[in-house]
């Protein structure tokens, strides 16, 4: 991809049109969860005049390089070494209003091109490094240690969940009788353990035998899934009435549970044989887009790497007391006098909210752009 600066952010009219409504205000504030090289930040910095930024990202490189980018811009940035499930905190820190909140979020998920270009990262399949993988490379455990002392147990789990590897008992037993023998060091090595391990049939289709087993170690070593569970809800909770989230994910699990933390904000919590809603059980944000969006065959075109991105966005909206139409999906009560399973003692008890259904696998994760 040449040198840093010539990165393309992903998506990035779509998130700057998907933004732009909320972000135009004097005094709006907005938060680019996952700052990388400030790609979408400078955009977006650039397009509104008044618009204050923060920026976080736990990658102490990237911060560096991103703060040279948006030095013109420095009277009206925050930028901040900090996972985005830190969010809550780096609020409270910065006091940049009374409340906390802020008019827009944006999440570019994944690992950056930045982290996979730098062969001594240790991120990348296709070039001999160290195995490092992480994200900040100043904390935790590296990918060498979790290869090397996980349990074959834990190792079959890690593939499995986070990578969604088929042949994932295969590729562990060949991690363990390798390290039986000697430590393995090097993602040159470990990438030729799990080509070897994988039937010839199945290294024919589907890009390298090892991307599975690479995601999935870097996911584990970086606690991304776990961080993502965090900040989305401290996300949405951050927005102001109006405000909007932006996500960008890369690889199926984090696509679901971007998909699951919005539909649970934008149905209501009432019991579906409600004639009205109960205030409090009201819709509190309002999906943008239908579906995942995926780039259009011209951004492909001049970024491949932009392939499996899947973008969704919401708005906060704020509750309306009275009556609100029922979805599509409820259903009126017959007899609004008639006993029901939700109805005991005057009260009305709402189901729990549950959105568990997986999805099918959607591919694996390509980087995101800065």
């Amino acid at each position: 991809m040449g040198e840093h600066g010539a990165h393309v952010p992903v998506m990035l009219e779509r998130c700057l049109e998907l933004l732009a409504p909320v972000l135009s205000a004097a005094g709006a504030i907005s938060v680019d969860a996952t700052l990388g090289l400030g790609g979408h930040a400078e955009a977006v910095l650039a397009a509104h005049p008044e618009l204050t930024l923060i920026g976080l990202d736990r990658d102490p490189q990237a911060l560096s390089l991103a703060t040279e980018r948006l030095a013109r811009f420095a009277g009206r940035t925050h930028l901040v070494h900090a996972v985005y499930d830190e969010l809550p905190e780096v609020l409270d820190q910065l006091e940049l209003t009374e409340d906390g909140s802020v008019q827009g979020i944006l999440f570019d998920l994944g690992v950056s091109s930045l982290q996979l270009d730098s062969p001594e990262r240790g991120f990348a399949y296709a070039q001999d490094a160290p195995l490092d993988m992480r994200m900040d490379p100043s904390r935790g455990r590296t990918a060498e240690d979790v290869v090397n002392t996980a349990a074959p147990a834990e190792l079959l789990r890690i593939l499995r969940v986070y990578g969604e590897e088929r042949f994932a008992s295969r590729v562990v037993s060949a991690i363990v009788a390798e390290r039986d023998r000697r430590r393995i060091t090097s993602s040159a090595r470990l990438a030729e353990l799990v080509r070897d391990a994988i039937p010839a049939a199945a290294r024919r289709t589907g890009g390298h035998p090892a991307k599975r087993t690479f995601q999935a170690l870097r996911i584990e070593v970086n606690g991304e899934l776990a961080a993502l569970e965090r900040a989305l809800p401290a996300a949405l909770d951050a927005l102001a009435p109006g405000g909007r989230v932006v996500a960008l994910a890369y690889h199926s699990l984090e696509d679901r549970l971007v998909k699951q933390a919005l539909a649970a904000r934008a149905r209501s919590t009432a019991p579906v044989d409600m004639p009205v809603e109960p205030p409090g059980t009201q819709p509190t944000f309002r999906l943008l887009t239908r579906g995942a969006e995926r780039p259009g065959e011209d951004e492909l075109a001049q970024n491949p790497r932009a392939a499996s991105a899947r973008l969704r966005a919401a708005e906060r909206i704020e509750g309306r007391p009275g009556h609100i139409p029922r979805p599509p999906h409820r259903k009126a009560m017959q007899d609004p006098g008639a006993p029901t399973a939700n109805r005991r003692a005057g009260g009305w008890y709402g189901r729990p909210l549950s959105d568990q259904g997986h999805d099918r696998p959607l591919g694996i994760a390509q980087p995101r752009e800065g």
